[in-house]
């Protein structure tokens, strides 16, 4: 009731808005079940949740296209959270990935450099969520792998030295992080991140 009463004025009506931004592991999380769509469910009403997932996206790229996504001085691109979620391509193993693979320093570097530019429009380390890669199921992965006529390209402790850089850089510049390579295999929870380019476990 209070909300038609407050529309009587004719005013906008806008959310505060979350801004999840990542590779395909972001793009298809709005997909049943998934965890973005999750996410958007429990904001329903507080917030709108955007899904700027970019699928076979590396950090390279990231740094790059961010600044089309997020601009200084409109309200509507100022969210109130963000969440950088790369790593799982970063970490393609370069002599069988070379196209997606980015060296560890850059890597690290190309998240400091998002975090940075977030700072510049506006968007302090406070409202920034970095996640780390989460753990690969290699013996899932090489299956995807083979049917594709290649070999496993990816290592789950590689991935762990991605993850560990995600935390070094959120610690260094005062973000919060969520650790999902360390907490997925602490906890088990096999499958719970999927597409069809990222098999995790």
């Amino acid at each position: 009731m209070a909300l038609c009463e407050g529309l009587g004025g004719g005013s906008s009506l806008l959310w505060p808005r979350v801004l999840l931004f990542g590779d395909s592991i972001t793009q298809f999380s709005f997909q049943q079940g998934g965890w973005g769509a999750s996410l958007a469910d429990k904001l329903v009403r507080k917030c709108d949740v955007l899904n700027r997932g970019f699928s076979g996206y590396n950090t390279r790229w990231a740094k790059i296209i961010l600044p089309r996504l997020i601009r200084k001085g409109n309200v509507l691109d100022n969210p109130v959270a963000v969440t950088i979620f790369f790593g799982a391509n970063d970490s393609a193993l370069k002599d069988e990935n070379p196209k997606q693979h980015i060296p560890l320093d850059e890597y690290e570097a190309n998240l400091k450099s998002m975090v940075q530019y977030l700072k510049s429009v506006d968007i302090p380390e406070s409202r920034v969520v970095l996640i780390t890669p989460p753990p690969l199921c290699e013996a899932a992965w090489e299956k995807e792998c083979l049917a594709q006529g290649c070999k496993l390209n990816r290592l789950n402790l590689v991935v762990g030295e991605y993850a560990s850089a995600c935390l070094h850089v959120a610690r260094a510049c005062g973000t919060d992080v969520l650790d999902l390579w360390a907490l997925m295999q602490k906890d088990g929870q096999a499958g719970m991140l999927h597409d069809n380019t990222d098999q995790t476990c």
